[in-house]
């Protein structure tokens, strides 16, 4: 199935002509008038190319649409203090991206497609990535599976996009949170640890059901106890507790955030200790009511850092956090003075978009 895709990439420098930046962006509200797409079919990726941003035409039958056949990533371009977009640690995107793909029996694009993808839409765009700090490019890989079919398997036919938004970050201001003490959003040998459609879709009623309660979030609890603390709906979650930085271990049930893994590295090197553990809400609780915790945030490619102003539950009730959040503060600056090319450090994390073959080499690495 071929879907239409809009003007040939010849149009594609008169429709950036035509482009400004709306003021204010938001978060993943205003779209670039461009992305980039290949098609897999026969076995093999396509070369792909640059394109209009247009709606796609997929037949209502698609495994994408009847069985959830999809997966994206979450990256950002950054130039803040940078005369040209860079990216941060696009391995781990790329690899976890793979890891998505895989799950749910879909080829992922190679190294060559996936560098040629991001390279060519930052270089095309790269006058409209925004300059503040805390903006960026929010860079949205997508895959589709196509085949129209109400037989329960795995398409032959795929889609990958490249889908950017000039953005602000996910959350301005600190936020709060709901214990969800009802739904689940992952259970083990699910797809928890992946980054598909399905998980988010799963955990839009218990969102709303917060929002309703007066919170901004839900907090996920495991599937088979509702006891252990596992994340939010499209962020990882870490706690300040006795001078230490503390976030639930990977089980299987969480994603792997880059950003969340980032935090640990950075933590440790300015000699902040950290802690991967099984976490009881019941024991966190306690914790903030002492104070032993004194210090909560929630972690993510969109949202960066947001400090967390309060925890409760359904029925209203909430405990406090204290208004200071240094820890959280002096993290949140430490990991965007390098992702916005303020600071020299020792990680190697960042990669200038242009360079396409320098990226697909790092993607292969």
């Amino acid at each position: 199935m071929n879907a239409n895709i809009g003007a040939p990439t010849a149009d594609i420098a008169a429709l950036l002509a035509n482009y400004s930046l709306p003021k204010p962006l938001g978060f993943g509200v205003e779209l670039a008038p461009i992305m980039f797409r290949a098609d897999y079919r026969d076995g093999a990726w396509e070369a792909g190319q640059l394109v209009p941003f247009a709606p796609i035409a997929i037949n209502p039958a698609a495994t994408c649409v009847q069985f959830g056949q999809q997966c994206f990533e979450g990256m950002k371009a950054y130039r803040v203090a940078q005369n040209e977009p860079h990216l941060f640690r696009p391995e781990s995107n790329y690899a976890r991206f793979g890891r998505s793909a895989a799950r749910l029996s879909m080829p992922a694009p190679t190294p060559e497609l996936f560098g040629k993808a991001i390279s060519q839409l930052c270089g095309a765009f790269q006058k409209f990535v925004p300059g503040d700090s805390g903006q960026s490019l929010y860079l949205r890989p997508t895959l589709l599976g196509l085949d129209h079919t109400f037989a329960v398997k795995a398409s032959e036919t795929y889609c990958f996009l490249l889908l950017a938004s000039p953005s602000d970050a996910y959350y301005g201001k600190p936020i709060s949170i709901m214990v969800e003490r009802e739904h689940s959003r992952a259970a083990m040998g699910g797809t928890g640890a992946e980054k598909v459609g399905g998980n988010y879709a799963g955990s839009l009623l218990a969102t709303r059901k917060s929002i309703d309660a007066g919170f901004d979030q839900p907090l996920w609890l495991d599937a088979a106890s509702h006891t252990v603390i596992e994340e939010l709906s499209g962020m990882n979650f870490m706690a300040v507790i006795d001078g230490a930085l503390h976030t639930p271990s990977l089980s299987g049930t969480i994603l792997p955030g880059v950003t969340r893994d980032s935090l640990l590295k950075l933590a440790a090197s300015m000699g902040l200790k950290t802690v991967e553990r099984t976490m009881l809400i019941a024991d966190l609780l306690t914790d903030v009511k002492s104070g032993a915790c004194s210090e909560l945030f929630a972690c993510g490619t969109a949202a960066i850092i947001s400090p967390i102003a309060a925890i409760g539950e359904a029925d209203g009730n909430r405990l406090s956090l204290p208004k200071e959040n240094p820890v959280t503060t002096k993290l949140k600056t430490a990991l965007l003075d390098i992702q916005e090319g303020r600071a020299e450090h020792a990680f190697s994390w960042t990669a200038k978009a242009s360079d396409e073959q320098a990226l697909i080499n790092r993607l292969k690495s």
